[in-house]
């Protein structure tokens, strides 16, 4: 069975690589890292060396057991672009992916320069979809390397959202993912940011997807953005198929 997720927008998640290093700014309360040393304090095998980068070849073959359709994110607890997992690696998840035709998987980096490094390596395939993170204005440069790969679905997602993102050019994106920052030492997310890429992607008709508002507690601040559930995903190859995300995480 995949390993189910509360994460909004998907329904999995798989990592054949778990650990990460700190790059940048929407870092620093990094959720992965929290979770990967409680695991490690509870004897978990798979998190022995807690949140150093770590491949798990056996873990590559998962999706494949998988029969009914699922949105897979991948690597949830890592970057599969970090500097530290092989290319030889990478190219073997993206093997994975291409034969696994009954999953949507799911991927995101802030590792922009290595994805546009190794784009012409990897084969590309309808399931496959290819997101970065972009917290805030200084690293709008991930969005262009990731608008010239060979993904034919490309994403944003902007969580933790640190600050305004004026006039945002959406020129190849197929989606956009907006979330506030949640856990402890939550920063805050102003309402008038979320609006104004709610309003770009209105503008050049880019599905949008509003996940949370964050905070300490974010289930109470919820999920409405000026009154209203953003739920909007884009249309892929596989649009055919159900992957239909659960009302309870809607909730």
């Amino acid at each position: 069975m995949a390993v189910s997720s509360r994460i909004e927008w998907t329904q999995a998640t798989w990592n054949p690589v778990t650990g990460c290093t700190k790059v940048s700014d929407g870092c620093r309360h990094c959720y992965a890292y929290r979770m990967a040393r409680r695991l490690q304090a509870m004897g978990s095998r798979k998190y022995a060396r807690g949140f150093e980068v770590t491949t798990h070849h056996d873990a590559l073959g998962l999706p494949l057991t998988w029969h009914r359709p699922h949105e897979v994110f991948v690597n949830s607890m890592g970057d599969l672009f970090h500097d530290d997992v092989p290319a030889e690696f990478i190219l073997e998840v993206f093997e994975t992916m291409r034969r696994a035709t009954q999953h949507r998987f799911q991927l995101l980096t802030k590792r922009a320069e290595r994805l546009a490094a190794l784009d012409r390596q990897l084969p590309w395939a309808g399931n496959i979809w290819m997101g970065v993170t972009v917290e805030s204005a200084a690293y709008r440069h991930r969005i262009d390397c990731l608008r010239h790969t060979g993904a034919q679905i490309k994403f944003l997602s902007l969580e933790p959202l640190l600050g305004p993102l004026p006039g945002l050019d959406l020129v190849g994106i197929d989606w956009v993912i907006v979330g506030g920052e949640s856990g402890p030492g939550a920063r805050p997310m102003l309402p008038s940011w979320a609006a104004a890429v709610r309003d770009d992607c209105l503008s050049s008709h880019v599905p949008f997807f509003f996940k949370q508002w964050g905070g300490i507690s974010k289930k109470r601040a919820g999920r409405l953005l000026e009154g209203r559930l953003w739920t909007e995903r884009p249309v892929s190859p596989l649009s055919q198929i159900s992957f239909a995300i659960p009302e309870s995480a809607l909730a």
